[in-house]
């Protein structure tokens, strides 16, 4: 897939998956930018010299979002792609957990992808194209046991990606999203040390198919769920 001159932004992009999706869209001639709350790695900075790296955003305020997709744009020239890839994971049962952990993912989640979306939305119409991939879970189809925050922010992430499918078909922008389960980070690895990692699903497993998603080859493909689970 030919991603040359395309300008595609990341959100969570110097988390694990986030980083492997820039470096695999770059690889193929993209011009990235990656944005993220925390700040950049040193060793995501040496792998990929001279793109955009936009740190301590706080993706859940709108206004934040805004100007790091205006100064994407003012450095490359407009936008084609949003990819959002921030999250995060928290499993507890209803209960022995506290509501704070639902609206924490559903911010963290959703809320973030809301933003960044909306953020995102003149830019793209401006192009008269585009291209926006959530990464959503499997769990948002089914939630098991401790998982009923996590998969219903992530449920949102879907929804959201249907009803901006629809809104936006009209201007030549496709939304889709991803849902995978089990993702091989060095996280999850520590945290299920007697696992089969074999199974998981490795990053750029995961980037490969974001960047069919954002390719012109997925021009006929809105609105899709897709699942991404490897052997899990």
């Amino acid at each position: 897939m030919n991603l040359a001159g395309k300008v595609v932004a990341i959100t969570g992009a110097f988390g694990t998956l986030g980083a492997a999706i820039a470096q695999a869209a770059a690889g193929r001639g993209a011009k990235v930018a990656l944005i993220d709350r925390a700040q950049a790695p040193a060793t995501l900075r040496r792998s990929l010299p001279g793109a955009l790296m936009l740190g301590d955003i706080d993706l859940t305020t709108p206004d934040a979002a805004a100007a790091a997709l205006e100064r994407v744009t003012a450095q490359y020239g407009g936008l084609d792609a949003l990819v959002n890839a921030a999250g995060g994971f928290r499993w507890e049962t209803l209960a022995d957990g506290s509501l704070d952990t639902w609206e924490f993912l559903f911010n963290i989640n959703a809320r973030t992808a809301v933003a960044a979306c909306k953020a995102a939305l003149p830019h793209l119409i401006a192009r008269g194209s585009g291209r926006i991939v959530n990464v959503g879970a499997s769990a948002a189809t089914r939630a098991a046991a401790g998982m009923g925050a996590y998969a219903a922010s992530k449920a949102a992430v879907a929804r959201l990606t249907e009803s901006l499918a629809e809104e936006l078909k009209d201007y030549g922008i496709t939304v889709n999203a991803v849902l995978p389960t089990l993702i091989d980070t060095p996280q999850n690895r520590r945290e299920m040390p007697d696992a089969d990692f074999s199974r998981w699903v490795p990053p750029a497993a995961i980037a490969e198919v974001i960047l069919f998603l954002i390719s012109d080859a997925a021009s006929a493909v809105n609105g899709a769920l897709i699942p991404v689970s490897g052997r899990t």
